[in-house]
């Protein structure tokens, strides 16, 4: 099944810091730069369609040689597991901090 894109980005207050997070400008904007988190809204990139709306928290962080890093969620209401890449915008101690704690978590 092919992924179809549609740009959706608009800004939001972020559900987990609350924080107001602003257009970002070069594609759709789905997670706070601040603390990393998204709501589970879509159910192809940037359609706003998915009904769970559950709270989507970084549970690792990974570097790609193309794509800067890579995102993993899960949904804290369903489940959910899903990839996004970072933005450019956000925090680079939030993804090291979330890339510890992954790291962390498999080592021992």
């Amino acid at each position: 099944m092919t992924k179809i894109f549609s740009k959706n980005d608009d800004g939001f207050v972020c559900a987990n810091c609350h924080a107001k997070v602003n257009k970002l400008g070069y594609t759709s904007r789905d997670h706070c730069p601040k603390c990393l988190c998204s709501l589970h809204v879509d159910n192809t990139p940037g359609d706003r369609q998915n009904d769970c709306k559950g709270l989507m928290v970084p549970i690792s962080c990974s570097p790609s040689a193309k794509k800067g890093y890579i995102i993993t969620y899960r949904c804290t209401k369903c489940g959910a597991i899903h990839n996004n890449k970072a933005a450019e915008d956000d925090s680079l101690a939030t993804i090291f901090s979330v890339m510890n704690q992954s790291y962390n978590k498999d080592k021992y």
